[in-house]
């Protein structure tokens, strides 16, 4: 299995994982420690990035806001525009030691909107990398199209979209599909088998998760 992480493929066990987001990550999250150890390779201290429908209580947004030069997060649920919100869902889901070091993440470098994927309210090519991590499984075919098209017109024209969804919740054949057809192409090699090693949540019908790194392709 390639390492390289910009090969697209399904995360393995043999992955490096990570325990710990700016708070211990819950056990129940079963592939976001792949995830967002994965995640990691893409973050640069110069870049202005969006972490697409960013949830409430999950850390990457306030990770983000601590290594870039701005970082936008949006999300459906109206919590996102409350800060104590946010820390009270952290406390009742994880923990309160977890409110309190997301609390100390705090910066002026993030900011939070409330906004539909199918509409982001962001100027085009406004970013230089999109992340998207485990949402789109949760939209209709539909919305996932209109979606990725928004991320097509929001990132830059050298910019990254760091994409993650669960399988087969997300038909593969489909998504590349709706990929390709918004414009973007992906970075490096592809590998579309799930293998024998593939990460696996057993509690939830053996989903498995899958990792794509895209950019715009030519026109």
């Amino acid at each position: 299995m390639p390492t390289h992480p910009y090969v697209s493929r399904f995360f393995v066990y043999d992955d490096v994982r990570r325990g710990q987001l700016i708070y211990e990550l819950p056990e129940s999250w079963w592939s976001r420690p792949y995830e967002y150890e994965w995640c990691t390779n893409f973050i640069s201290p110069h870049d202005v990035v969006l972490d697409a429908a960013s949830g409430i209580s999950e850390p990457l947004k306030f990770y983000l806001a601590g290594r870039s030069a701005e970082v936008h997060a949006c999300d459906i649920d109206a919590r996102i525009l409350s800060w104590d919100a946010m820390m009270q869902e952290i406390a009742d889901e994880i923990g309160e030691e977890a409110a309190q070091l997301a609390q100390a993440s705090r910066t002026p470098r993030l900011r939070l909107a409330q906004a539909d994927l199918t509409a982001l309210p962001y100027a085009d090519e406004s970013f230089d990398t999109i992340f998207c991590i485990s949402v789109l499984e949760h939209l209709s075919l539909e919305d996932s199209e209109r979606a990725i098209q928004e991320f097509h017109r929001t990132l830059n024209g050298e910019g990254l979209l760091v994409l993650t969804f669960e399988y087969p919740a997300v038909d593969l054949q489909q998504m590349d599909g709706l990929l390709r057809q918004a414009g973007f192409q992906y970075w490096g090699e592809t590998d579309f088998m799930l293998p024998p090693a593939a990460v696996r949540s057993e509690a939830r019908d053996g989903l498995s998760c899958f990792r794509a790194v895209l950019k715009k392709g030519q026109a």
